[in-house]
């Protein structure tokens, strides 16, 4: 794949400009949302390309954002509620013929756009209707869940009010035990050779298609003198539990709900404490990061065989375990544990087979092993192998790619979409680098630089240290490599030369600390920022810029805001 050069005209509004380069700041800016604005930042025409966002963090309004009050499970929910529901071991992997949802860009969890379509229906009917067979059909399942004492009446009742609460994650009502009963005593008609097991599967499917089962369901609807709407104990139970596990709540959350323990901050901040403690809360963290990461690109990272025979195809896998492996031990062991640590701490991961890559010295097996790496070389996250080959092209780097990812993902600049019919490359001229390839085509003084020349490829640049495999280069076409820039931040115009010091410019900004608390905000609530959200984000950016909180701590900061814990009354 060759290079790819975005460098058509910009065409909304010019971006401000001081002494002839654009200023940070715009209203909505990193880790806040302008009104009209979207989960990524990203302007529509007309809007203008900035290098940053303003003090403020957006407007900022005092009341709550409105949010759903049925947000649909995800696939993975699903899969482990199933799980958790009927105490199985493992994930059925029915999941795996339902229809994929609609999502393109952001995260595969957005309530937003989670909708129960005709052909996803029938996947829930059917995945509901086989589960129940197999339940009825497991005699160590059926020990489990239903009780052995007293008549058919009385063991359908049993299963009912055992296993319902646990299927709607609240309390069944009278009328709904009633109507359950009335399904389990048809089913008992059915006669067969077991009518009590016929009747707990018909009422097994039924608990399975329901859209209390289905979706989190807020009912609630109550408003106090400030306009907010309290969600109950359980509501806040299973709104942690999916936010925090992918799964329905525990026996502690439900008897937390139950006791009135969610009611309260500090109940609330306990149960979330407790629960960053469970490997599913790791799971959790994995997630959002493979995704804000994009580490899923590492699967598609190719290297020429006659350019880098060294590159095979198990380095695709190497690189993204390494990956993983670095957060979970920044976020779960590190001493600190902060946006700052995982955007500029000098180890990572590696083995025999990386372990060249980096330079690194010593004995390495196959075994990926925590190893300190060279500091002016190596500097978190983004100077990790897996970032700069997935960004890079078979044959040779790729800085625009590197500096687009890096305003999106890392410090939500806006930057516009890029112009239909962007003409191809110039061919190289005769001696001539990469970075002055680049700058000829989409620099200062060309129809790109409103985006390029001040945004996407000063930072690109400063990651020319390092080849299309990752390794620490200093030399390109016969002249050394030049990876110095500077870059307007919110704090003021910084200078940096290479990758390990624009990282830990980067690790210091307002920018990245707002832009990761907006990410870690829409995938733990399931939703885009909102104008309400942003004082919350500005507030938690700040003090994770500050070193006030770890990424834990902001976590648990989220699960006890008032955002988490109270909903806007929707005007039906």
């Amino acid at each position: 794949m060759g290079l790819i050069l975005t460098a058509g005209c910009y065409t909304g509004a010019p971006a401000q400009e001081t002494d002839g380069e654009p200023t940070a700041g715009t209203d909505g800016g990193p880790g806040g949302v302008t009104e009209g604005g979207n989960s990524d930042s990203t302007p529509t025409s007309g809007d203008e390309p900035t290098g940053g966002t303003s003090d403020t963090g957006g407007t900022e309004i005092p009341a709550l954002p409105e949010s759903s009050r049925v947000p649909r499970l995800s696939h993975r929910q699903w899969e482990n509620t199933i799980r958790d529901l009927l105490l199985l071991e493992q994930t059925t992997g029915k999941s795996s013929l339902f229809i994929g949802d609609p999502i393109s860009g952001g995260y595969d969890n957005n309530s937003e756009k989670l909708v129960v379509s005709a052909t996803l229906w029938t996947d829930y009917q059917r995945a509901a209707e086989e589960i129940a067979e197999q339940v009825i059909a497991d005699p160590e399942l059926v020990a489990l869940l239903v009780p052995t004492e007293g008549d058919s009446d009385a063991r359908g009742r049993g299963f009912i009010e055992s296993f319902g609460p646990r299927a709607y994650r609240r309390p069944l009502t009278p009328e709904e035990i009633e109507r359950h009963m009335q399904v389990f005593q048809e089913g008992v008609a059915l006669g067969g050779s077991d009518p009590v097991l016929e009747g707990v599967r018909v009422v097994l499917q039924t608990f399975l298609q329901s859209p209390y089962f289905l979706y989190r369901v807020e009912t609630s609807d109550v408003a106090d003198d400030d306009g907010r709407i309290q969600l109950s104990g359980f509501e806040v139970a299973s709104k942690l539990s999916y936010m925090l596990w992918d799964t329905m709540p525990d026996e502690e959350l439900f008897e937390a709900a139950q006791s009135g323990g969610l009611d309260t901050i500090a109940g609330v901040e306990a149960q979330a404490a407790r629960m960053l403690e469970d490997q599913r809360a790791r799971d959790m963290v994995a997630s959002f990061h493979y995704q804000t990461l994009k580490v899923d690109s590492y699967s598609k990272i190719n290297k020429s065989a006659d350019k880098f025979p060294e590159f095979a195809e198990p380095m695709r896998d190497m690189m993204r375990a390494e990956t993983m492996m670095f957060v979970e031990d920044v976020v779960f062991e590190h001493e600190v544990g902060d946006v700052k640590t995982l955007l500029s701490a000098p180890y990572s991961f590696v083995n025999a087979t990386l372990a060249p890559l980096y330079g690194a010295q010593g004995e390495f097996t196959d075994q990926l092993v925590k190893t300190d790496l060279d500091p002016s070389q190596r500097a978190g996250v983004l100077t990790q192998l897996g970032y700069l080959a997935a960004n890079a092209s078979s044959t040779q780097n790729d800085p625009i790619h590197r500096g687009v990812f890096l305003n999106l993902q890392i410090l939500c600049t806006g930057l516009p979409p890029p112009p239909n019919n962007v003409p191809p490359p110039p061919p190289a001229m005769e001696g001539e680098s990469l970075r002055e390839l680049i700058d000829r085509h989409t620099g200062i003084g060309t129809c790109g630089e409103a985006c390029h020349g001040y945004l996407i490829n000063p930072l690109g640049f400063a990651m020319e240290q390092y080849d299309p495999l990752g390794r620490w280069q200093t030399m390109d076409a016969g002249k050394p490599v030049d990876a110095t820039g500077d870059f307007n931040f919110v704090q003021g115009k910084q200078s940096f030369n290479g990758g390990a010091e624009l990282a830990k410019i980067i690790a210091s900004s307002d920018e990245a600390h707002r832009c990761y608390v907006s990410h870690l905000l829409e995938y733990g609530y399931a939703r885009v920022p909102k104008l309400q959200d942003n004082a919350e984000i500005k507030r938690l950016a700040e003090g994770s810029r500050d070193g006030l909180y770890s990424i834990k701590e902001l976590i648990v900061e989220l699960t006890t805001s008032d955002a988490f814990r109270f909903r806007a009354p929707v005007e039906e």
